[in-house]
């Protein structure tokens, strides 16, 4: 392997949406750094079958809004 061109990996301490922790290695951060996660499988709707529609910007209303005339119910 050729010297200075690999990034730095190292150990970093991960907590889950619950509160849960665990150590693994990352080039992500610095050493001894800890990532807050916003979504893990715990908590994500893909791996707990619970589904939320968030509008973010009005997307989800001017949807409703545009197709609301075809009979088809969106709420």
């Amino acid at each position: 392997m050729k010297k200075g061109i690999h990034p730095d990996y190292h150990e970093v301490t991960v907590i889950m949406t619950d509160g849960t922790s665990f150590n693994t290695r990352t080039t992500w951060g610095k050493a001894g750094d800890t990532m807050r996660l916003d979504v893990d499988p715990k908590s994500h709707p893909a791996w707990t079958g619970v589904r939320q529609l968030l509008d973010s910007g009005g997307q989800l209303a001017r949807f409703r809004n545009r197709y609301e005339g075809f009979g088809v119910r969106t709420s």
